[in-house]
């Protein structure tokens, strides 16, 4: 009988490992969706660097994280002998794999934003605070309960802050990060001439409706894998994320007024807003955070980009930042039993979690790239932006001129 529990005991630890590998795996598929995203919205002399960057990115972010934004999260640290950290067939390892990919959205998502005019070597030393301290303050404290912020907010108002897979701790922090690199930076010379934006149309749509195909397949691993267990699984959080995604299409469909651009970021919008409540939900609510979230996209990338003169290329403080709060907020709406939700939720602590995601995000944000610009300079020369930043920093073009 103890060989059984024994053999039961190393099934369960080894299915769950993989579990979450295969999670992991979905998720570092997505960061391919992230490039050719930006790929096919910028220029054809940027199409190169925003490949090398998503790559480079992933690279750093791992280097950061494994050595100091995991313990600063988690208090775990891996310079230890592989004997103990493999323990458990590897899982605490593959869970780490895991919540890396998580990480590493943070500069894949502002890499979007500041597309175009940033310098290389600057945006990578970005990336490695972000993701070593900034990044991984924030998501110690919602999901390894730090600081005891969690547990008074459960105290004061009934339940905790409750982001289930990263409205707000991915999402929110990236695009508000991003937020405060583009202020910095500045819009692209001749985006505003006299004050009126003056249109650059994406480079391929193709590229671009691929980047977001496989972000949306990748999402589903996104947000029903960080249950982490097979025992903690649950169907309710895929179906409501295929709801808020075609909601979030069906908005920016009819909102943006069939411009393929809004269309292929709609669905993005809509699991965006989802994650944080997926596990929560009815389907019919998630269906609801889909629709606000693609409307919310549409009315602000225009309105930062025309009234407000944010030149955010991709539209990443909308899509991330706005639709993460929206998702932060929603997940205290409908998670409410009284509208069909499971509960235990509170909304009072999804506005004050929420809220703290956003001065985190900005406070971090103007602090490493206002150093960085003080230091070193974040922006290509007029001249090298004027070549675009693959001949200027890559010495290559995207097709070949021969």
């Amino acid at each position: 009988m103890e060989n059984l529990h024994t053999a039961v005991d190393h099934l369960v630890q080894s299915s769950n490992t993989v579990f979450i590998l295969l999670g992991a795996v979905m998720v570092l598929a997505m960061h391919a969706g992230f490039a050719f995203l930006e790929v096919g919205t910028v220029r054809h002399k940027n199409q190169v660097n925003a490949l090398s960057k998503i790559l480079s990115d992933f690279a750093m972010s791992t280097l950061a994280y494994f050595f100091i934004g995991y313990w600063i999260s988690y208090g775990v640290t891996f310079l230890q002998p592989a004997a103990v950290i493999s323990a458990d067939h590897g899982y605490g390892l593959v869970k780490f794999f895991f919540l890396l990919t998580f990480a590493a959205a943070i500069p894949a998502i502002i890499s979007g934003g500041i597309a175009e005019r940033a310098r290389f070597a600057p945006q990578m030393c970005a990336t490695v605070l972000i993701v070593a301290f900034v990044y991984p303050f924030f998501e110690g404290v919602v999901w390894n309960g730090n600081f005891g912020v969690q547990a008074w907010l459960l105290k004061s108002f009934g339940a905790s802050f409750h982001d289930f897979a990263g409205s707000v701790v991915v999402h929110a922090m990236g695009g508000w990060l991003a937020l405060a690199a583009v202020l910095l930076l500045g819009p692209r010379n001749g985006r505003y001439r006299e004050g009126r934006l003056v249109a650059y149309p994406p480079s391929s749509i193709p590229f671009l409706a691929l980047g977001s195909w496989i972000l949306i397949v990748g999402w589903f691993g996104f947000n029903v894998m960080s249950a982490q267990t097979l025992e903690n699984v649950s169907g309710l959080v895929a179906v409501n994320s295929l709801m808020a995604m075609v909601g979030g299409t069906v908005a920016a469909l009819i909102i943006g007024r069939n411009d393929p651009g809004f269309l292929h970021n709609g669905p993005l919008a809509g699991l965006v807003a989802i994650c944080a409540g997926s596990d929560l939900m009815h389907p019919v609510g998630a269906l609801i955070t889909g629709l606000i979230a693609g409307a919310l996209f549409v009315w602000c990338f225009t309105a930062a980009q025309v009234r407000w003169k944010i030149d955010d290329v991709l539209g990443v403080w909308p899509l991330h930042g706005l639709c993460g709060v929206w998702g932060g907020v929603a997940c205290g709406i409908f998670g409410q039993t009284a509208l069909g939700g499971l509960g235990g939720v509170s909304l009072i602590s999804q506005l004050l979690g929420t809220a703290a995601g956003v001065v985190v995000a900005l406070l971090g944000g103007f602090l490493v790239y206002g150093a960085i610009k003080m230091i070193t300079g974040l922006r290509l020369s007029q001249e090298e932006e004027y070549y675009g930043a693959d001949l200027s920093i890559h010495k290559i073009g995207s097709v070949s001129q021969d």
